[in-house]
C-alpha cells in the first residue's frame, strides 16, 4: 500500500529539530520527497542522512529563510532537485524568552517577529507560483497561544495569532487556484521549548502546562507530525482555512484538569518513528544565531 503522500514533494522549514524533524520523518514514511530546511547551525545534514538511510528522498537547505535570497533558494532547490513542489510546511520559528512585557528584551521581540513571521511570508510568497502548478497546499505552524495569548511571552502568542489570520487569508485568496492552506495549533509539546534544561521555561511553567492540559501530559513531536501529514495529504482535500487545535484540550481546559487524568492517560505514546528522532530536544541550541543582512 502506498503512503498518503506518495509522489509529493515537500519543504519543511525548521525541519532538523523538534516537531520539524518528526514531520520530515513522517512525510518520508508516507512517501514524500523532502527538503529539510534549517538554520546553518541546525543538524540539517544529520536528518537528511537519517532519512536517506531509511530509503527516503531528501535534500538539505541550511540558511536563514527570513532573508529573501535564502528563502527563494530553498524553494528553487526543491524544484531543481525534485522537479516540482506540492507541500510547503512553514514550521520554522523561535521561542526565546519568558518575561513580562515591560521586561521583554527588544532584540528578542525583533528576532521573534523576523523568524516566526517574515520567514513564513517569504517562503509562501516564493512557493505559491509552484503550488499553483501542482494545486498543492501549505501547512503553517500556529499555537494554542495564538488563541489565548501567552502570559510572559505575549510576543510569541502574538506571532501565532498572526499566523492564524495569515493562514486563513492565504486560504481564501488561493482557493481559486486549487491551493489549500491550513494551520496546526499545538499545545505544550515535549521539545526543547518546554523543558527546563533546554528552554526558557522554569519548572513552575512546565508543571502548569501539564496541569492545565486535560490529557495530563505534553504532546509528542510525532503526534504533531501525524496531524501535519493528514492536512498535507489528499485525504484533507476539503479542508482549507482550518486552525487545527492539537493541544491535548488545553484550549478548552478549565483549571488544573490535567491532575485528574488517569496514569495511563498521562503516558506519552511510543509512536512509530521511535529512535529515528534524534533532535527532538535540540531546537534551541542555536538560539543566539544571527544573520545580518
Amino acid at each position: 500500500m502506498s503512503g498518503r503522500l506518495e509522489g509529493k514533494v515537500a519543504i519543511v522549514t525548521g525541519g532538523a529539530t523538534g516537531i520539524g524533524e518528526a514531520i520530515c520523518h513522517k512525510f518520508v514514511k508516507e512517501g514524500a520527497s523532502v527538503v529539510v530546511c534549517g538554520l546553518p547551525d541546525d543538524p540539517v545534514q544529520d536528518v537528511v542522512s537519517a532519512l536517506k538511510a531509511k530509503g527516503g528522498q531528501a535534500v538539505g537547505h541550511a540558511g536563514d529563510i527570513s532573508i529573501e535570497a535564502h528563502a527563494e533558494e530553498c524553494v528553487n532547490l526543491a524544484v531543481r532537485t525534485f522537479g516540482k513542489l506540492d507541500v510547503l510546511v512553514n514550521n520554522a520559528g523561535v521561542f526565546l524568552t519568558n518575561a513580562e512585557i515591560d521586561k521583554y528584551p527588544v532584540e528578542d521581540f525583533d528576532k521573534t517577529l523576523r523568524m516566526n513571521l517574515r520567514s513564513a511570508f517569504l517562503m509562501t510568497r516564493f512557493a505559491i507560483p509552484y503550488l499553483k502548478k501542482t494545486r498543492g497546499n501549505i501547512v503553517n505552524a500556529g499555537s494554542e497561544s495564538g488563541y489565548n495569548g501567552q502570559p510572559q511571552n505575549a510576543t510569541y502568542g502574538g506571532t501565532k495569532g498572526f499566523m492564524h489570520a495569515f493562514t486563513q487569508g492565504v486560504a481564501g485568496e488561493q482557493a481559486k487556484n486549487g491551493i489549500r492552506a491550513n494551520c496546526v495549533c499545538p499545545g505544550g509539546i515535549d521539545t526543547a521549548w518546554t523543558r527546563v534544561e533546554t528552554g526558557p521555561m522554569d519548572k513552575k511553567m512546565t508543571d502548569t502546562i501539564v496541569a492545565a492540559t486535560p490529557l495530563g501530559r505534553r504532546g509528542t513531536a510525532e503526534e504533531m507530525a501525524n496531524v501535519y501529514a493528514f492536512l498535507a495529504s489528499d485525504e484533507a482535500s476539503y479542508v482549507t482555512g482550518a486552525l487545527w487545535l492539537a493541544d491535548g484540550g488545553i484550549t478548552i481546559g478549565k483549571g488544573p484538569t490535567g491532575l485528574e487524568a488517569a496514569p495511563d492517560v498521562r503516558k506519552e505514546p511510543e509512536g512509530e518513528l521511535g529512535k529515528d528522532l534524534k533532535h527532538t530536544h535540540d531546537g534551541l541550541k542555536n538560539k543566539e544565531y544571527h544573520q545580518v543582512k
